[in-house]
């Protein structure tokens, strides 16, 4: 039974973990980020600043929140870890957790991907490890700007394994919708074929809203869809539904004419302006990506399956590419990405 005075530790916590911990801290619960020096610095300086969709803009106490880059003082006296690295880091992130938290300490991945909670499983037999997924976008405040800002650029619940009594209770806080669901693969996986877009935006440089908005990428995503449900089909995996839409029809979604689009996908289109994707963050900062478990997942039921994946391919190469120049976004064109393929 987990109740409000359980301590909940942000294990690596960047622009969603800061969010996540920030709503949790506004609503009394006991929270450390467990974060890198830049961003505790920042913490420390200024404070927190959580914002949303619904035009909700707080700040957290100082003395609500502490920030460590510690792993030692963040994790050994945890009760619920949410673990929110990327999905490159959850290795390492599982040995810190195995060397100094508890084991009564229940593990939550709110990663993207559909592997992660695998992988922390097989590091941490002792602990309870869950499956989670974070269906909205967060935006970080620019270098410097204080006090650190985290907004909540898009909408929806997130969503949790079910098995430890008390645990949405918890964590389900204003700003920060929580449910279970009793099946997480499938939440995982249909969230993996939103995500394939999160390279398109990285490789356009464009704000979310006005790419998704344009017809020619979202032919770029409906096709990249079309070749991750056939896959999909081929190695028996069923995804849930996207916005309550079943996935077999959002490549035709995607494939309508903009006009007829902006009136169906009025859910997928409620967006901040300011909201990019991760990827794109991570090719400005030059970071690695996540192309690996995202477009990578895809890519390796393709192998086993033999279902044939061109255009996945072609993005996922653009972004390793654009990841090994270090200049940032690469701000391509629809064209130029189709063109690249067919070279």
């Amino acid at each position: 039974m987990h109740g409000q005075e359980s301590r909940i530790v942000v294990a690596g916590a960047g622009s969603i973990g800061c969010y996540a911990g920030g709503c949790l801290a506004l609503a009394g619960r006991r929270v450390t980020l467990l974060a890198r020096p830049r961003l505790v610095e920042a913490i420390c300086q200024g404070s927190l600043r959580v914002s949303d969709l619904e035009a909700r803009d707080r700040q957290v106490r100082p003395d609500a929140l502490s920030a460590t880059a510690d792993p030692v003082a963040a994790l050994s006296s945890a009760d619920v870890i949410l673990v929110t690295v990327k999905s490159g880091a959850t290795v390492g992130m599982a040995g810190l957790i195995a060397a100094h938290a508890p084991e009564h300490a229940v593990v939550v991945s709110l990663q993207n991907g559909v592997g992660n909670a695998d992988k922390l499983r097989q590091a941490l037999p002792g602990h309870r490890v869950l499956a989670g997924m974070v269906p909205f976008n967060v935006v970080q405040s620019r270098e410097g700007e204080r006090p650190l800002r985290v907004h909540r650029a898009s909408e929806g619940k997130v969503a949790i394994e079910d098995g430890v009594a008390g645990l949405t209770g918890l964590l389900g806080v204003e700003g920060f919708q929580v449910e279970t669901h009793a099946d997480m693969a499938a939440v995982l996986w249909g969230k993996l074929l939103m995500n394939l877009n999160n390279a398109l935006v990285a490789l356009s440089g464009l704000p979310l809203a006005i790419e998704l908005a344009d017809r020619r990428w979202r032919l770029i995503l409906a096709a990249q869809v079309d070749e991750a449900l056939v896959a999909m089909k081929a190695a028996n995996i069923r995804p849930a539904r996207i916005a309550g839409l079943r996935p077999a029809l959002l490549p035709h979604l995607l494939r309508l004419p903009d006009w007829v689009f902006r009136r169906l996908a009025r859910r997928m289109l409620a967006i901040d302006p300011e909201a990019r994707s991760s990827m794109w963050d991570d090719l400005e900062r030059r970071r690695p990506t996540e192309i690996n478990e995202l477009q990578g997942a895809i890519l390796g039921l393709s192998e086993r399956t033999g279902a044939p994946a061109p255009v996945t391919r072609r993005v996922t190469d653009l972004v390793r590419e654009a990841e090994q120049v270090g200049k940032g976004p690469p701000g391509l064109s629809p064209d130029a990405i189709m063109a690249r393929g067919a070279g």
